[in-house]
């Protein structure tokens, strides 16, 4: 018998891969319907064999995304099914509960992310933005609830081909990852200079032009040799200095009391 459900996930389900992973999920379970982030967190109206649904709900609960964590799960009857087939993410609703969403903090690379960024034959080797649904920036570069590209530091970057292919392919680790970019695309790294002792010295801090490595490399040698380096990322400022040099510790705090 299939049966029409409105189902209401709250917690720490938007900016995790949740509409990814519901996605892939009602393919392997055959219902259909739309999800979309709203004030209150993920929203679905799905359609199904009765069984097939329940399956659904209780892979939703028991096995979330790594990144998800799942507070309430609310299921009503939504009417007599409508015949439908496919399964869409269909565009967010915000409004004012939107601003009490929780919001993902930023998170470490993953493991497929290490290895793209040293493996030569990927097209982000040693590209610094490397990010999937899986890790990445999140809580840094949000301006806005809910959760979309357009809404972050991010939307100032087009994708390019390659990741426009991946950001809609559901069975891309990058479908619907907000951030995703590459160094066609995305933000590039770049040394603007300072100065120690004033214009005069200015030239030897300032990296005109290289690699993005090799800006990296650079700011390397500035924090070995007791500099503090203000690193400006897509969301906000981090002053950096070597933790281990007692000099540069207290040239931190004295600029900074």
């Amino acid at each position: 018998m299939r049966k029409r459900l409105q189902v209401q996930i709250k917690g720490l389900v938007q900016d995790v891969g949740f509409r990814p992973f519901l996605f892939a999920l009602v393919e392997e379970q055959a219902v259909a319907g739309q999800v979309l982030n709203d004030g209150c967190g993920v929203r679905l109206e799905i359609e199904g064999e009765a069984e097939a649904i329940e399956r659904f709900i209780a892979t939703c609960r028991a096995s979330p995304p790594p990144l998800a964590r799942i507070e309430t799960i609310e299921c009503r009857n939504a009417g007599a099914p409508l015949g439908l087939t496919a399964f869409t993410i269909a565009a967010s609703q915000g409004g004012e509960a939107a601003k009490f969403t929780l919001l993902s903090p930023d998170v470490a690379g993953c493991a497929d992310w290490l290895q793209e960024l040293f493996d030569p034959r990927d097209r982000r080797f040693h590209y610094p933005f490397i990010n999937c649904t899986n890790c990445g920036p999140r809580f840094t570069i949000i301006q806005d609830a809910p959760y979309d590209r357009e809404r972050t530091t991010m939307s100032a970057f087009s994708l390019c081909a390659d990741c426009e292919r991946e950001y809609h392919d559901p069975h891309n680790r990058r479908f619907h990852a907000q951030p995703n970019a590459c160094a066609v695309c995305g933000p590039t790294v770049r040394s603007t200079g300072f100065s120690r002792n004033g214009p005069e010295d200015e030239d030897q801090f300032r990296l005109k032009a290289g690699l993005q490595t090799e800006v990296i490399e650079q700011a390397g040698e500035w924090l070995r040799r007791g500099d503090i380096v203000a690193i400006k990322g897509i969301g906000g400022y981090h002053l950096a200095c070597a933790a281990f040099s007692d000099e540069a510790v207290r040239k931190l705090r004295a600029k900074n009391p």
